[in-house]
């Protein structure tokens, strides 16, 4: 489910950048699917925190956690500079989210998940 999830959070992040170029090539539209697009991606962020939380439980499996943990806390200070229109935190912190949510998903699917290590 976490890979699911991550997937899908991935999927997501990945229009923003797009939404937003659309935005500032002049077609207003682009601002509110870029939105739109922030609210579903810290949505999922969120549901991938929730995920981790019970990878954590059941599987004895921490970094998943701390990792969505930063990635979905970076989303939220980004949600907000993105609000409060401080473009200077919002651009770079919303590439160094990507970054990192690819990271995270490329981790999620090479390490085993399923089995705790001895």
């Amino acid at each position: 489910m976490l890979r699911v999830v991550a997937g899908a959070h991935l999927v997501a992040i990945a229009g923003q950048p797009v939404f937003a170029g659309v935005y500032l090539s002049g077609d207003y539209d682009g601002l509110r699917l870029h939105a739109a697009g922030a609210d579903v991606v810290t949505s999922l962020g969120y549901l991938q925190v929730i995920v981790a939380i019970v990878v954590w439980v059941r599987l004895r499996r921490a970094w998943p956690f701390l990792a969505t943990t930063a990635v979905a806390a970076a989303e939220t200070v980004q949600y907000f500079a993105g609000l409060d229109g401080a473009l200077w935190l919002h651009l770079p912190l919303g590439v160094l989210t990507v970054a990192g949510l690819v990271a995270l998903v490329v981790a999620v699917w090479r390490r085993p998940l399923g089995a705790v290590d001895a």
